[in-house]
């Protein structure tokens, strides 16, 4: 039997454009969490993990409050990160997001997603639905790591805030991308946290 990871961005943070490191979701926030959560009502969860940063742990509450059965731990692997630096063949668009970044935060992103790849993608036995929440960056390299892109390629894929992303492992077979960013279940009106916004 398969086994399914699904990858949700926490909701919108308050006040994130003013550039706060974290904070409480904002009413769009909660409601893009209440959505998600509908979404996946009926979904058979076999665990539940999010980062422990207030945003993510705030969306895990709301999930949970609609999932009773299902308990969301905080992860420490799923906290927000740089998963790596420059790189030769990297587009120079991207360059200066890294001025900010230091060396130091860079080995420990990559570090870390080392560590949720080993801790997250390995296989079990039988059929598995887990759920992570998480972190545009975080669910970037992810989706960068099942399909085998090299490894500045997270700068490029983005998550909306509540977006779903959802991996599958058949028995004998590698990961796959089932669906990324799924935004059917927000309004148009709730579809933030891109770079550019979503028009359908």
């Amino acid at each position: 039997m398969p086994q399914y990871l699904y990858l949700v961005r926490h909701g919108e943070q308050q006040d994130a454009e003013y550039g706060l490191p974290d904070g409480p979701l904002s009413p769009r926030g909660k409601r893009q969490a209440h959505l998600i959560a509908e979404r996946l009502g009926g979904v058979p969860f076999t665990g539940a993990w999010h980062s422990p940063l207030q945003r993510a742990a705030e969306t895990a509450a709301i999930i949970a409050d609609r999932l009773p059965s299902l308990t969301s731990e905080p992860s420490p692997l799923l906290f927000d990160c740089v998963p790596s630096g420059r790189a030769p063949e990297m587009p120079k668009a991207y360059a200066p997001f890294f001025n900010s970044v230091s060396d130091d935060q860079i080995e420990a992103g990559r570090a870390q997603m080392e560590d949720a790849v080993a801790e997250f993608l390995h296989p079990h036995r039988g059929p598995r639905h887990d759920l992570l929440i998480t972190h545009n960056f975080v669910i970037a390299w992810f989706v960068r790591e099942v399909l085998g892109a090299p490894d500045w390629r997270w700068i490029s894929i983005n998550q909306a805030n509540c977006g779903l992303t959802v991996l599958q492992q058949k028995p004998g077979r590698p990961w796959s991308l089932v669906t990324h960013n799924d935004l059917g279940h927000l309004p148009v009106e709730l579809r933030t946290g891109l770079p550019d916004p979503l028009l359908f």
